[in-house]
């Protein structure tokens, strides 16, 4: 049963270690500043006191820099030991943090690389009409599952779409989503770059919390996958989806 606990407790530990480890810092950060103000303020009394007691007040006040470090510098130690153990902490997180994003990254691109490779053997082995019609039946799939088409309202050519990043309905068009990737492809090309957020920009959807970390650029343009299906009331519905550059540095010229 002991066992078990402390195997628990060390995989709760090494999952939430970023957070453990920034959690140090923000209270060793505090707890530096709270020790270096005390060893200071006891340093000043030190040396008023034995200025009084002595009546030597005068040459205490004179005291240089170098000799108040050799006077004082063990009232210090623990902030400075507190301090070294908050950079630590501070540089563990990081690095903890880029390691793990760079994993998720590496783990996203093969993953869209496995799925690019099976659907041009699905395409290769059953043809191109089949497996735009097994790409459709996923596309339909993924907006039945997914819930809030009623809350949009389509207003005259526009159609219900579906974002399949994101999981978000929102209202436009064949047109509109095709003239979206052309001037992304076209912001690329002129700037090397483009981000997600520059996307749903021209689709008028929001920004996400992720939206800026990943897009394209001229080794991964843009390429949107257009779907029909039907939502849950019956309504005609363009699912879409796309190849993503999941690499924080997208945006560097390479």
């Amino acid at each position: 049963m002991n066992l078990e606990v402390l195997t628990r407790l060390e995989k709760f530990t090494i999952d939430h270690s970023p957070a453990i480890l920034t959690t140090v810092g923000v209270v060793g950060t505090v707890t530096t500043a709270i020790l270096t103000g005390k060893a200071t303020y006891d340093a000043v009394v030190s040396e008023f006191m034995d200025g009084y007691e002595t009546s030597e007040w005068e040459n205490a006040r004179d005291l240089t820099p170098k000799d108040r470090i050799k006077r004082h510098w063990k009232r210090y130690i623990p902030a400075v030991g507190t301090g070294a153990l908050t950079v630590t902490a501070i540089v563990s997180a990081n690095r903890i943090g880029t390691r793990r994003a760079a994993g998720i990254a590496a783990a996203f691109t093969l993953s869209e690389k496995l799925h690019s490779e099976y659907k041009d053997h699905v395409a290769e082995k059953f043809g191109v009409n089949k497996e735009r019609e097994l790409r459709d039946e996923v596309a339909q799939a993924r907006v039945a599952n997914t819930s809030g088409s009623t809350e949009v309202i389509v207003v005259g050519t526009e159609a219900l779409c579906l974002d399949g990043y994101s999981g978000r309905y929102f209202k436009s068009d064949y047109e509109t989503i095709r003239r979206a990737e052309n001037e992304i492809n076209h912001e690329v090309n002129n700037n090397s770059y483009a981000s997600l957020t520059d996307f749903y920009n021209k689709l008028g959807l929001e920004r996400t919390e992720m939206s800026d970390e990943v897009g394209w650029n001229t080794e991964r343009m843009l390429k949107v996958d257009i779907t029909s299906a039907l939502a849950k009331d019956g309504r005609p519905c363009l699912a879409i989806s796309y190849n993503l550059n999941s690499n924080r540095d997208y945006w560097r010229n390479r």
